[in-house]
């Protein structure tokens, strides 16, 4: 068992969960992740690795409760713990000495865009930080973020704090600005929601600026097995777990991605309803026995 450390809840929807997983811990690097499972029985889900302790052999995972797996992890408290976590997987980020470059995190996504800016501030690079949520109450870890950026701007879709912006509006005015100036910016980092994604991929093409994605796709196995994490690419196709989970941004078929994320939604929705009524739920063995018993007695 994995034991959990410590907990926090981050939002209505988003948890923290620092957990004891040394082996993890021992070689994680920023941009990669584990699959977790909650349970024996349960689904393997994949989660960017949002921090680790080599010292004390720890990891801190951030997730939101999308659907019946993730809603049963955000149950589990201090104490509890996951059945595996199995990890560090996928190719670390790959950090050097680029210059100015920007790091573009949505909603959860700043959870996974936080190690990766603080390497990148470290290799000596002047970090522009664009974080943003559809609302304040989703927005985390701005003090974290702030502390490893040169600069940060805050955005929420409604205004409710910060800039009411989309983070790709302070996106292209910074590119446009630097580019004006002489001081183009080197590369761009985004880790959100798919679409915002796709967004920012096509704010930074006009400027040729160099752009890397993290995909969250749907994952099975993790080892490139199962194809389900197949993305379209235009130099051909590749596999989250094992290509990834960094992308090149202007080189992703987008479409063909928010297509295919979509899949099981449908089967999704029913094993949140059969979860949350599992104690209106009878067995069929049961019911088939108790018929067959009363049978009998007539």
């Amino acid at each position: 068992m994995y034991k959990i450390l410590e907990k926090q809840v981050l939002s209505d929807v988003t948890k923290l969960m620092v957990v004891e997983a040394p082996h993890v811990a021992r070689k994680a690097r920023a941009g990669q992740f584990v699959i977790v499972i909650a349970d024996e029985q349960g689904e393997r889900i994949p989660l960017t690795i949002a921090d680790h302790d080599r010292a004390a052999g720890t990891i801190t995972l951030i997730f939101q409760e999308v659907g019946k797996s993730t809603q049963q992890m955000g149950e589990l408290d201090v104490g509890d713990g996951f059945y595996s976590v199995a990890g560090p997987l996928g190719h670390p980020t790959e950090v050097e000495l680029y210059g100015t470059v920007i790091c573009v995190a949505g909603g959860v996504g700043i959870a996974p865009m936080y190690p990766i800016t603080r390497e990148l501030k470290a290799a000596g690079n002047h970090v522009i930080t664009i974080m943003g949520a559809r609302n304040k109450s989703l927005l985390f870890w701005e003090e974290k973020m702030r502390a490893v950026s040169d600069e940060l701007i805050v955005c929420t879709d409604d205004g409710s704090y910060g800039r009411k912006a989309l983070v790709t509006e302070p996106l292209k005015e910074i590119l446009a600005a630097r580019a004006a100036g002489g001081d183009e910016v080197k590369k761009v980092w985004a880790i959100g929601p798919t679409i915002m994604m796709k967004f920012v991929s096509a704010a930074t093409a006009p400027f040729e600026t160099p752009t890397v994605v993290s995909l969250n796709t749907i994952m099975v196995d993790g080892t490139g097995m199962c194809g389900g994490c197949r993305v379209a690419m235009t130099d051909g196709a590749k596999f989250v777990c094992v290509d990834g989970p960094e992308f090149d941004g202007h080189k992703v078929d987008w479409d063909n991605l928010l297509s295919r994320i979509q899949f099981y939604k449908a089967e999704e929705q029913q094993a949140i309803e059969h979860w949350q009524h599992a104690e209106d739920h009878e067995c069929n063995l049961d019911v088939a026995a108790r018929e067959l018993a009363a049978s009998g007695e007539s």
